[in-house]
């Protein structure tokens, strides 16, 4: 194939590729592939864990306490079956009748929506952190039918510190008891302990559903096993025989939230995942007769995490792009704590980006320079040597070589874009502290949309400036349209595009501007001193 030609359609499935991909997150969601970052499964001896449906007939189920009939869903939150409210200033955690946390709700401000609610990310019918399952079936059923005893205070204020609360639940065969200690961060540890040797399982929880947006995003179960390797197993992607030994991490995670155990000691986690009715992922640790859990509830927020453990940090999720994804997000956070504005931290970010990119932009554009000069040229050989296409590339790549023009210099800056903004795309819709985060004027949450929709509009004319500026040198008519409505898709794709994300093309696309001016400009003068030494 022509050089020319294998460029310009490079650059062609580029553009196609862009779309398909922010095609595929918007309008089908859902069927994403699962993701395995590096997945090695262990095998253990571990029993099956006893399903919801060995007590109520559905994956999710457990009774309610009023009546002792079977009840299709988890028990709906109603303070007369709480147990315990636990509050700091940060957040309210409720314990239901069955020891587990029935709701984390968090008060923070830029986690309440435009009427002032607060935001509750614990999915009403879904199995609960702390929920308890026993191998034996029916030690299991009776144990969803008597409810645990709290002989301490209902009301618990951790603002100032940590609180235990010690729950128990006497079972016919064995007494169950649960030391609950909460901190204001979100972080707790539970001791569950059985009188006799029973074998029992204790799960974080289905994951938080606190974000119903329909980007592309990676949610349901991550484990960090022994050797470091991170396993993501995506909703509806389970298969219910995922068994991992000694893990450190076992984390149920929405888009900003997380529930999750986690132990960095030698021992760790026996991590078993059910599958549920829908295919989402749940995950179980087992116990026998005592088992301490380290673990948080609350959002993927770093500067939490890391004060928890550094290693925790592994529990953000950013997907395909991680390998970029991960180092952009500190660089992101060490630039924003200096600052103190994720706008400008974005910004000085992108010029970051451009800066160490710009030796090998810098090659690509004053190779298209000279690919536009050399056009005439290359039109002529095409119809001297149209009946010899061998001939034809010869006599081309001996003048790309006399010109010091390369025919895939062109489409480098564009290759380079691509991951980079993969990955940023991962960190700007998964950074929790874009939450509520704002810039300037009327940009006043970097997490969502413009309301105004001017950036996106600043966008596209920015590209399509940036278009008009760039050497181009298409023959064929229909790849010189799809690139000149280029400017007008992008926009309307970003209108709905979080403000961060679309502040971050709109000001690339200004420093590359800057960066042609800079070129034109220098190409100019190595023309004109070209033409000088030719008349000398």
């Amino acid at each position: 194939m022509e050089q020319q030609d294998l460029n310009k359609r490079l650059l062609l499935a580029l553009v196609l590729s862009f779309f398909v991909f922010m095609g595929y997150a918007y309008f089908f969601p859902a069927a994403k592939p699962t993701q395995k970052t590096e997945q090695k499964t262990a095998n253990t001896t571990t029993p099956q864990i006893p399903k919801a449906s060995t007590v109520a007939n559905q994956t999710n189920a457990a009774p309610v306490v009023a009546s002792k009939k079977v009840q299709n869903s988890a028990p709906i939150e109603d303070k007369s079956a709480l147990l315990a409210t636990i509050k700091s200033k940060n957040f309210t955690m409720r314990i239901d009748t069955y020891g587990r946390i029935a709701q984390m709700e968090l008060l923070e401000k830029k986690y309440q929506d435009k009427e002032g609610h607060t935001l509750k990310i614990l999915g009403a019918g879904q199995v609960k952190p702390l929920e308890v399952r026993f191998s034996d079936a029916k030690l299991n059923d009776e144990a969803f039918k008597i409810p645990y005893i709290n002989n301490g205070s209902s009301e618990i204020d951790i603002s100032n510190g940590a609180q235990s609360l010690t729950l128990t639940q006497t079972l016919s065969s064995t007494t169950l008891t649960k030391t609950i200690t909460v901190k204001p961060t979100g972080e707790y540890t539970v001791t569950i302990s059985s009188s006799n040797p029973k074998q029992f399982f204790v799960t974080p929880g289905h994951r938080p559903m606190a974000d119903t947006s329909m980007y592309m995003l990676v949610r349901g179960a991550l484990v960090k096993n022994a050797d470091n390797i991170i396993t993501t197993i995506e909703d509806g992607k389970a298969t219910g025989d995922e068994k991992f030994l000694h893990a450190k991490i076992a984390s149920a995670f929405d888009r900003y939230v997380a529930s999750m155990f986690f132990d960095f000691n030698q021992s760790g986690l026996d991590v078993s995942i059910l599958k549920e009715s829908n295919g989402d992922p749940l995950i179980f640790v087992q116990g026998n007769s005592t088992l301490n859990l380290h673990a948080y509830v609350g959002p993927k927020e770093y500067k939490v995490l890391e004060a928890i453990n550094p290693e925790l940090t592994d529990a953000i999720e950013f997907g395909w792009f991680s390998f970029l994804a991960k180092p952009f997000y500190k660089v992101l956070l060490w630039i924003e704590h200096y600052i103190g504005n994720w706008g400008w931290a974005i910004i000085l970010f992108t010029l970051l980006v451009k800066f160490t990119l710009f030796p090998l932009s810098y090659k690509g554009m004053m190779s298209m320079q000279k690919m536009k000069d050399l056009a005439p040229k290359m039109k002529e050989m095409k119809e001297k040597y149209k009946d010899d296409p061998a001939k034809m590339n010869a006599q081309m790549m001996e003048m790309y070589k006399k010109h010091g023009a390369n025919p895939m210099g062109g489409c480098l800056p564009m290759i380079l874009q691509i991951p980079v903004f993969f990955a940023l795309y991962r960190v700007l819709l998964n950074a929790d502290e874009l939450q509520g985060a704002p810039w300037i004027l009327w940009i006043e949450n970097l997490a969502v949309m413009d309301p105004y929709y001017v950036l996106p509009i600043l966008m596209g004319a920015s590209m399509w400036f940036q278009q008009r500026i760039t050497p181009s040198n298409f023959t064929d008519p229909m790849q010189e349209k799809i690139f000149k409505w280029f400017p007008v898709l992008m926009t309307v794709f970003f209108v709905y595009f979080p403000a961060g994300l679309v502040l971050y093309w709109l000001v690339n696309n200004l420093f590359t501007i800057g960066q042609q001016y800079f070129i034109n400009k220098m190409y100019a003068k190595h023309k004109a001193m070209g033409s000088v030494s030719n008349k000398k």
